[in-house]
């Protein structure tokens, strides 16, 4: 049999190929503008030349392989002894600079650790996750929805990435962590940095220096709040776990909440399949969500491992310490398990699997529910005013995120926003 260095197309042999990053195929470079502008072409042109998995580069010059299949994905992420999601070899021959170093590189939290690590940070990190109060967060949605309509609703125009997503987005995170927004503003402006892959690692430097701010905030002043629960809990993370745990619950609560939100709107306002009966009551919120987190997951491809030797998975060796990509998007339009009707279908991975699926799932779920009816219950008549007709995205081959979505609305008078 062939060894993962030496493929072989010996027809004797049950492996026809090796790895994609062995692979004389070019690589799909999933940092270009042609893939950004449409990846959902390009998983398709991936299947149909390597399968369930593809060769592809984050980076120039930083390969991997991405997971396309939906049951391939499912056996990477429900099997973490050969695939650990630790970076820690891998890194060792990155540059400093590269831009996607700041979300692949090694911190102490559940989604980059193995093992026992892995128990701990996710204890912790649940922990703090079932302290959040699902009716004050409601409370929160709702206390800054309102001003921030009535800032723009007498114009009759609006982009609702800057002047209500992003704020409100902003606003109920720090909230939940305890976070001043002074503090919280040097984080959102970080996380933004890494996810393009623009000034990374300035990105990066500036979201651990906010952090730790806020980490010395908590211990002198605590309160009822996610930063406080993680500095008490019985694990007793140290200084650098407790600025990581916040790095991941940053991430995950501002970049990627913000992008629900924000292709759920773009759904609902382009798609007459929803627009109409969101709007009219026949589908609700949360079906369009679901349909967002099928097609346009705001993570689209993540959930990285990293073999800990070569590993042979569908008749493709993956090299040892090499990542290992699941794009959510592509394996939930997988034709192997996708339906044409998706309502009440929750089957999708954008929440992960195994024993990586988020924890934060239900309050993710009422902060987009509620942020996109408050503002539909005000503004009803919502129309997208996207430059060309096409919606414009933010470059990076790990997020799927809106660069703006401006809307025109019948002008409204904010006395009678209530």
């Amino acid at each position: 049999m062939s060894t993962p260095n030496a493929p072989t197309n010996d027809p004797s042999c049950p492996v026809f190929h090796g790895s994609p990053l062995d692979s004389d195929e070019e690589r799909v470079p999933m940092y270009a503008q042609g893939f950004v502008a449409d990846p959902h072409r390009a998983y398709r042109e991936m299947r149909r030349e390597f399968g369930s998995m593809a060769p592809v580069e984050l980076a120039p010059g930083v390969p991997a392989t991405l997971v396309i299949g939906y049951h391939t994905a499912l056996r990477v992420l429900n099997d973490p002894d050969r695939f650990p999601a630790d970076p820690r070899v891998w890194q060792k021959d990155i540059p400093a600079d590269c831009p996607v170093l700041p979300l692949m590189e090694w911190r102490p939290i559940g989604s980059k650790s193995a093992g026992l690590d892995f128990m701990r940070y996710r204890e912790a990190t649940s922990a703090s996750m079932a302290e959040v109060d699902l009716h004050g967060l409601y409370n929160i949605v709702d206390k800054f929805a309102l001003p921030l309509i009535r800032g723009f609703c007498a114009d009759g125009s609006a982009d609702l990435m800057s002047q209500y997503i992003f704020p409100l987005t902003f606003e109920v995170v720090c909230a939940m962590v305890g976070c001043p927004p002074e503090i919280g503003r040097r984080v959102a402006t970080g996380f933004a940095a890494i996810f393009e892959g623009i000034e990374a690692e300035e990105g990066n430097a500036m979201i651990s220096s906010a952090l730790q701010d806020l980490v010395a905030l908590k211990r002198a002043e605590p309160g009822n709040d996610v930063a406080t629960v993680l500095l008490r809990h019985p694990v007793q993370l140290g200084e650098e776990e407790l600025i990581h745990q916040l790095v991941a619950f940053y991430g995950a609560g501002i970049e990627l909440q913000l992008n629900l939100v924000a292709n759920t709107l773009l759904l609902i306002l382009t798609d007459d399949r929803f627009g109409g009966t969101v709007l009219s009551g026949s589908l609700s919120t949360r079906d369009a969500l679901d349909e967002v987190l099928f097609n346009d997951p705001p993570m689209a491809n993540y959930l990285i491992s990293y073999p800990r030797q070569p590993t042979l998975v569908d008749d493709v060796w993956l090299p040892a310490h090499q990542p290992v990509l699941v794009s959510m998007a592509a394996c939930n339009n997988d034709p192997a398990i996708r339906s044409e009707n998706l309502t009440g279908n929750r089957s999708h991975l954008a929440w992960g699997a195994g024993q990586r699926a988020c924890p934060a799932q239900s309050a993710a779920y009422l902060i987009a529910e509620a942020t996109i009816d408050q503002l539909l219950d005000v503004l009803p008549d919502l129309s997208p005013d996207l430059p060309g007709g096409e919606p414009s995205w933010r470059p990076g081959p790990f997020h799927r995120a809106l660069a703006s979505l401006p809307v025109t609305f019948p002008e409204t008078d904010p006395e009678t926003v209530l």
